[in-house]
């Protein structure tokens, strides 16, 4: 972690994602709480390249930051390989709209091939994961209500309009919760199941 001083240093801004981001402090305060104990120092720091605001705590002066809100994206390492690989891109591609959303789509292409859904366009595979109940039909409409039109920016289509940062932020989010949907929600009950079968 970092420490509390007048510039934070993360490696990405965690609302947009950009590498090494200049984070200036714009405010501070010392808290306590109503007993007088749990004394804090706080800071507020903002990206001057998307201006979003980081919070962070320390127990001292400068000293090691606690916490920090918002803390950003991790994947998860049940979701691996291509799609995983793909995930982290998007995410941290979210400053370039057009490659991150690519980037998004490659990640919810590898993640239905890797449950045995390979034919046909990214729309009928995830179309067909909602008839067969992999997926429910809100997730599929939600596909659809995104810009997961990957296809449109390779082939630089003349009537189509570049995607914007909330484009790639919809499809990012998206995308991180067909991850959760299938990969991670099912290991984390094979692992509360292993845990359960050990006691």
């Amino acid at each position: 972690m970092p420490n509390l001083n007048y510039n934070l240093e993360l490696n990405r801004c965690p609302h947009c994602n950009v590498d090494h981001p200049n984070l200036p402090m714009v405010w501070h305060k010392e808290t306590d709480a109503h007993s007088g104990g749990n004394h804090r120092f706080w800071k507020i720091y903002m990206c001057t390249r998307c201006g979003g605001l980081i919070t962070a705590a320390a127990r001292q002066q400068n000293g090691v930051v606690t916490d920090y809100f918002p803390s950003g994206v991790e994947i998860d390492d049940s979701v691996s390989g291509a799609a995983g690989a793909y995930l982290s891109q998007a995410i941290n591609t979210i400053h370039a709209p057009a490659g991150s959303v690519m980037l998004s789509a490659s990640s919810v292409d590898a993640m239905l091939k890797e449950k045995g859904y390979t034919e046909g366009s990214l729309y009928a595979r995830i179309n067909k994961a909602a008839e067969e109940h992999l997926i429910t039909a809100e997730m599929a409409q939600w596909a659809h209500d995104i810009r997961l039109d990957a296809n449109d920016q390779r082939h630089a289509d003349a009537n189509t309009s570049l995607p914007t940062e909330d484009d790639a932020r919809r499809c990012v989010e998206f995308a991180i919760a067909l991850a959760q949907f299938l990969f991670v929600l099912p290991a984390r009950v094979q692992r509360g199941l292993a845990d359960a079968e050990g006691n």
